[in-house]
């Protein structure tokens, strides 16, 4: 039986800092690094609609973020949309935590069958 090895979020960040994961889209999943499906135009269009009607209508009460890191215990998901606590200045030196988060969105432009 295989067994994987799990990494951290300081493994991970470390092998970004270092360049290892630069040329690939990966997110940090329950300790599993993950390659992360391409956009498609559609994907593209359907979140571009929902982070604007979002904006349009939390502005002032919370901050929309668009693909962009979460902290997890282990884990550092990128999720499509996040509505996250302001202000944001609360993540200028680290990625908001599940207590900061409001809703959280993922696009799929495909069924899972």
């Amino acid at each position: 039986m295989i067994t994987l090895a799990k990494w951290s979020i300081q493994d991970y960040h470390n092998m970004i800092a270092a360049g290892i994961l630069s040329e690939r889209r990966v997110e940090l999943l329950e300790g599993q690094i993950i390659e992360m499906s391409p956009e498609g135009p559609l994907h593209r269009k359907i979140n571009d609609s929902i982070a604007e009607y979002l904006r349009e209508q939390l502005r002032g009460s919370a901050k929309i973020y668009e693909s962009h890191p979460i902290s997890l215990p282990d884990s550092e998901p990128e999720p499509d949309i996040a509505v996250v606590k302001l202000p944001v200045s609360l993540y200028d030196s680290r990625h908001p935590s599940a207590e900061e988060i409001y809703l959280l969105i993922e696009i799929s432009d495909s069924t899972l069958e």
